[in-house]
């Protein structure tokens, strides 16, 4: 199934309490298409932008695993974009210490002719007028079409926002993008609410992540709650919510079905890569698994969760 992913393509320079890490891999396609690979092999073209001091040790990673790099401008002189983030003891918060744009600042993605008809479609957390206009380049509709968000566009780009979800399927967002998306403390009423603002021609796919504490799955009428799965230790947050969405699907393009169950399934696969990615820096995480080692972790997370029925409840 070909899946196509569109999105930043950065260097990070990453600080923890244990450790620090400078010029790592990152950004939302790397994590997104290093996690979905396992499911659907090299059958992935990536479109991005990069300057020519992007790694070459990236360029061997993507290449050894045959991603399809028509899509990644290159321009010379120039620099890739590039954070540095330090986390706190939690890892739940962090400072941005630095942001630089450099040649993302101009970005305006280009699908090449060969990748305008996939049939899975990721854009990743890039301003909403270009995720719409990456859809708009398509000449058929996959069968599904995911996109992130963030805070800052919720804020400064909402009405372009709110048409690019209208022309997509399925929507990844935290927790409290959501509640600042649809102005609401409910997430059970937000994941409703932003199910609303999807395309109405295919089913409605919505999942709330909520960190450490799981994800809630919103299928057109139906609510699935998938558990995190509980890491001892946690390394590097960093790319964690793409590594999900890669995972989520890349099963989905290996079943090549949208179906409630499988939907369900992916939820969970998801939730199994952004794991293995808290477990290292930058992408090291997610850059040498097994197929038997990811599903190893789904069954650990069903065991986790399973529970029997009552049979009886005694009362008085």
């Amino acid at each position: 199934m070909s899946l196509l992913v569109v999105g930043s393509l950065a260097v990070d320079t990453i600080e923890t309490p244990f450790a620090r890490k400078e010029r790592a891999l990152g950004g939302s396609a790397t994590y997104i298409s290093l996690a979905a690979q396992y499911f659907v092999g090299a059958d992935i073209s990536l479109v991005g932008v990069v300057g020519d001091d992007f790694p070459a040790h990236a360029w061997k990673l993507f290449k050894d695993r045959g991603f399809n790099l028509d899509g990644v401008e290159v321009i010379e002189g120039g620099k890739t974009f590039f954070w540095e983030g330090k986390y706190h003891y939690d890892m739940n918060t962090r400072d941005s210490i630095a942001t630089e744009l450099n040649v993302f600042a101009d970005f305006s993605p280009k699908v090449p002719n060969a990748q305008l008809k996939p049939e899975f479609l990721v854009l990743g957390n890039i301003e909403p007028r270009l995720q719409s206009d990456v859809i708009d380049q398509l000449q058929a509709q996959p069968k599904l079409i995911l996109l992130d968000t963030m805070d800052y566009w919720i804020k400064s780009a909402r009405p372009a926002l709110e048409e690019t979800l209208s022309k997509a399927n399925a929507l990844v967002i935290n927790d409290s993008e959501a509640r600042l998306l649809v102005e609401t403390p409910s997430l059970i009423v937000a994941g409703k609410k932003l199910q609303q603002m999807l395309s109405p021609v295919t089913d409605r796919i919505v999942i709330i992540k909520k960190g450490e504490h799981g994800a809630l799955l919103f299928f057109n009428d139906k609510l699935f709650s998938a558990p995190a799965y509980p890491l001892e230790e946690i390394f590097d947050p960093t790319g964690a919510g793409d590594s999900f969405m890669g995972g989520f699907i890349g099963y989905l393009a290996r079943r090549g079905s949208i179906d409630y169950e499988n939907v369900k399934r992916a939820v969970v696969f998801g939730t199994v890569l952004a794991s293995y990615c808290c477990g290292k820096f930058s992408t090291e995480g997610i850059e040498s698994l097994t197929l038997d080692a990811i599903s190893d972790r789904f069954k650990e997370l069903q065991f986790l969760s399973a529970f029997q029925e009552e049979p009886e409840l005694a009362i008085g």
